[in-house]
Order: C-alpha cells, then sequence, then structure tokens
C-alpha cells in the first residue's frame, strides 16, 4: 500500500481526519480546531515533499483536492494512526503542544482508491 501511485490513473486526494470531540464535548473554538488540520497537512506535505504522488498533486495547485473526516475521539484518532503505520501509509498525526494532545492526522496525497476502504468508517466532519 505505501508504494508510490504516481503511475496510478486516480484522483490524488489528501484525507486529513480531525476529531469532532475537540468541538462538540470539548468546546474547542472552530478555528482552532481548523488550525489544528492546516498544520497536520502542511506537516505532511513537507514530511513527504519528495515522494512523486505529493509533487503531482503539488504541480497541480490550482486542483488540489482535500477530505476532512471525524473521528470522534482520541482514541480512534490513535487507532486509526496505527492502523496506517501498519498498512504502510505515510501520514503525519499532529499532537498539539505543549498540551501534548493528539488533535488529528493528515495523510500524504494518495490515489483516492488507495487509501479510501482504511477510512471508510469516518465520515466528513461537520
Amino acid at each position: 500500500m505505501a508504494a508510490s501511485g504516481a503511475g496510478s490513473p486516480g484522483r490524488l486526494v489528501q484525507y486529513v481526519v480531525v476529531r469532532s470531540d475537540l468541538v462538540h464535548k470539548l468546546s474547542w473554538p472552530l478555528g482552532a480546531v481548523i488550525t489544528q488540520a492546516c498544520h497536520a497537512a502542511t506537516a505532511a506535505i513537507h514530511l513527504h515533499y519528495s515522494d512523486p504522488d505529493t509533487q503531482q498533486y503539488l504541480a497541480e495547485l490550482d486542483s488540489m483536492h482535500k477530505v476532512v473526516l471525524g473521528a470522534p475521539d482520541e482514541a480512534a484518532l490513535s487507532g486509526l494512526s496505527e492502523n496506517l503505520t501498519q498498512a504502510g501509509v505515510s501520514h503525519k498525526l499532529w499532537i498539539e503542544q505543549p498540551e501534548n494532545i493528539p488533535t488529528c492526522l493528515a495523510l500524504k496525497p494518495y490515489p483516492k482508491e488507495t487509501v479510501q476502504p482504511l477510512l471508510r468508517k469516518f465520515k466528513l466532519f461537520k
């Protein structure tokens, strides 16, 4: 699964998964949660900058596609990170400092069909 999909006909997508409980149960301001997603997405791009899929994704700057999903809580987010690691899927788990709180994660850009099955149980962030 970690192999590059640069030759794949599929559309490149960057998935971002944000803890929805930060807004709905812990009353974080929406702007603070959006900032967490931005941090994770930027970090994932930076960490995998030389990856062929990332380069292709950035080359098509005006047509980048992101999907923001919601994880119900920290346990679900951490479990997803573990599953992605086991599947060889490159991502960045963003841990907000100095609080040391996992808030979201972002995958490097992948062909949608490569990673979507691993994210099926997560719905669009609301």
